[in-house]
């Protein structure tokens, strides 16, 4: 009889949970701590139960639906590509091709001491 060998179907698929995919579940997690210590806050200030549970559970409910949201726009990576190509400046501006020459000279240094 051959030995019996599982397969594991998920490997370098990210991971996921009731549709969010990626980070996106590490920041519904610190979300949803930072409600529960604002509501620990709140019920230990003396603020009212009856305003203190609706706007807990509404932030909860918004954090959860963006979270949802984004995560089907942009995906595991997406997010992170967006925001930062809004870093990336529209033009440079150089005023020598000193710096390209100089990458030109050590990009041929590399090649001769590879081969």
């Amino acid at each position: 009889m051959g030995l019996v060998y599982q397969v594991n179907k998920g490997i370098g698929r990210p991971i996921g949970f009731k549709g969010l995919v990626g980070s996106y579940i590490a920041y519904l997690a610190i979300g949803l701590v930072l409600l529960l210590l604002g509501f620990t806050v709140g019920y230990i200030s003396g603020v009212s139960l009856y305003v203190l549970l609706p706007m807990v559970l509404g932030l909860g409910t918004l954090l959860v639906w963006a979270l949802g949201r984004l995560s089907k726009r942009f995906g595991v990576h997406g997010l992170g590509k967006f925001l930062s190509r809004q870093n990336v400046p529209v033009f440079l501006r150089f005023s020598s091709r000193r710096l390209f020459l100089d990458l030109r000279v050590m990009v041929s240094n590399q090649e001769r001491q590879v081969h």
